[in-house]
């Protein structure tokens, strides 16, 4: 069934409000002998792209911050109930969450925010990227992006594409490959990955786009069918799937990053001390290992340059909704 997540202002606070107030929360490693646990709020849910990098990590992070590392998965109206949670926590280095582009592009595609996401948080370190992945049902008759993009033109406005959410940068990475192609596709939202997920693989939507750990699954078992991953190399995991470059279509570029954040105003020594963390927990061959599999590329950025880098994006998407002619709700 399609489902919308074109949510009213008031239903965005109001889900906020309501959903924060009573988290869900998944503990993934038992209590340690240390009184400190640290939590890991995800403004996602289950099985998407962040929620696989930090549960990958989730054991190195434990052993490098010296404390129970507990993931909450508090995924609602479009990732703002688990950030809005975030930014409400106490500065003391207990509370953290790992975010995605979707932090930046909030404010291009609402028109009120229960928070300000460059100034109600604190960047620790922007942490790597990860390819994005142009993905169709298994009886999609297109196997190449060529023969893609010919029947999106042969039929403007006849095919359509799913997204965990209007404004979410999975619904922008298929605009930027619309614009990029010159094509014309209906969006269908929805409310989360895995509903989106379930009817691209049940044929009720044709096309989507994903991060490559979060359709990694679903392309092995043949339920999809990956048309070309965004990027300007091909992902060393997934080496049988080619870029759109490499196709003829070089205008379609963009990837997904993650990033660990805390709530604003924590002290330079908490910062300080959780960026070494995370550096030491990404650099274990563990972990390395597991973010090869999924396709990520780690590049650990220092507190400064994230916080520059959370602006730039925040501007660079909102010029992409403006091109796009997303109308803020």
């Amino acid at each position: 069934m399609k489902s919308s997540s074109q949510f009213s202002r008031r239903q965005i606070i109001t889900a906020v409000g309501a959903l924060a107030a009573s988290p869900i929360s998944t503990r993934l490693s038992a209590q340690t002998a240390s009184d400190k646990t640290i939590k890991f709020i995800l403004p996602v849910g289950a099985g998407s792209g962040v929620d696989g990098i930090t549960r990958a990590a989730q054991a190195a992070l434990s052993k490098a911050l010296q404390a129970s590392v507990v993931i909450e998965n508090q995924p609602g109206a479009g990732g703002l109930v688990g950030t809005n949670a975030l930014t409400k926590s106490a500065p003391d280095g207990l509370t953290l969450s790992m975010v995605s582009n979707n932090h930046v592009i909030y404010p291009s595609v609402l028109k009120s925010l229960p928070f300000d996401p460059i100034k109600d948080i604190t960047p620790i370190a922007v942490v790597g990227s990860t390819p994005m992945v142009l993905v169709v049902n298994a009886k999609f008759p297109a196997k190449n992006m060529k023969e893609f993009v010919a029947m999106l033109k042969r039929n403007p406005g006849k095919y359509n594409y799913a997204s965990s959410g209007n404004g979410t940068i999975l619904h922008l990475a298929a605009e930027l490959m619309k614009d990029a192609t010159g094509t014309f596709a209906t969006h269908i939202p929805y409310r989360g990955f895995g509903p989106m997920m379930a009817d691209i693989i049940g044929g009720q939507v044709d096309f989507g786009v994903g991060a490559l750990v979060a359709v990694a699954g679903q392309l092995q078992s043949g339920n999809l069918r990956a048309i070309c991953i965004a990027s300007n190399q091909r992902a060393p995991s997934h080496p049988d799937i080619p870029t759109a470059a490499e196709q003829g279509f070089p205008k379609y570029l963009v990837e997904g990053w993650f990033a660990t954040v805390g709530p604003a105003k924590m002290s330079a020594d908490n910062v300080r001390r959780i960026h070494a963390a995370v550096s030491t927990a990404f650099a274990t061959e563990e972990v390395k290992a597991a973010m090869t599999r999924q396709g990520n590329t780690i590049n650990i950025r220092s507190p400064e340059a994230s916080a520059a880098f959370f602006q730039s994006e925040l501007n660079k998407y909102a010029a992409i909704v403006k091109k796009a002619g997303i109308k803020p709700d």
